[in-house]
């Protein structure tokens, strides 16, 4: 037992790193499934859906466009998500309406390329990309970012 607790109790440290890391892609992995389901519905029902960001409340969430306005979707997928409080985030080349950064997904398919870019507490980053107008937005590499950025100049 007290083998156990020992082996635990140093392994303790190296547990929290994975679990800070796996909050970072977890955080990705549901902003690129938004903007997937976004993507998609779009498609299928030829309506404007918008990817917003609030970096300054450090939200981002869903809408739609209904008539002239944009609204809420009314479903779990409209709701407001967090960004972890240790995180920053950094947006690229998305637009802006207000105070709101926002990628908007039309019924062709198309969108605005942009990246966004979530930084852990311990350096660790994440990069989300949608290199051109017919590309989904992905998750890549610190050296594909790099790549990105050159291009972009």
């Amino acid at each position: 037992m007290l083998i156990l607790c020992t082996v635990l109790g140093l392994s303790g440290p190296s547990l929290k790193g994975f679990f800070a890391m796996r909050q970072l892609e977890d955080t990705g992995a549901r902003i690129i499934s938004l903007m997937e389901f976004a993507r998609t519905q779009a498609i299928c029902e030829g309506r404007v859906y918008r990817f917003n960001v609030d970096i300054t409340d450090r939200t981002y969430w869903l809408t739609v466009l209904d008539k002239d306005d944009f609204e809420d979707l009314g479903t779990g997928w409209g709701r407001e998500f967090q960004i972890p409080d240790d995180y920053t985030i950094k947006v690229r080349d998305l637009l802006m309406d207000g105070m709101t950064y926002y990628a908007e997904f039309i019924g062709t398919g198309r969108m605005r390329p942009g990246s966004i870019e979530l930084a852990g507490p311990k350096g660790d980053t994440l990069n989300i990309v949608c290199r051109s107008a017919t590309e989904r937005f992905m998750v890549i590499d610190d050296q594909e970012m790099t790549n990105y950025e050159a291009g972009r100049n």
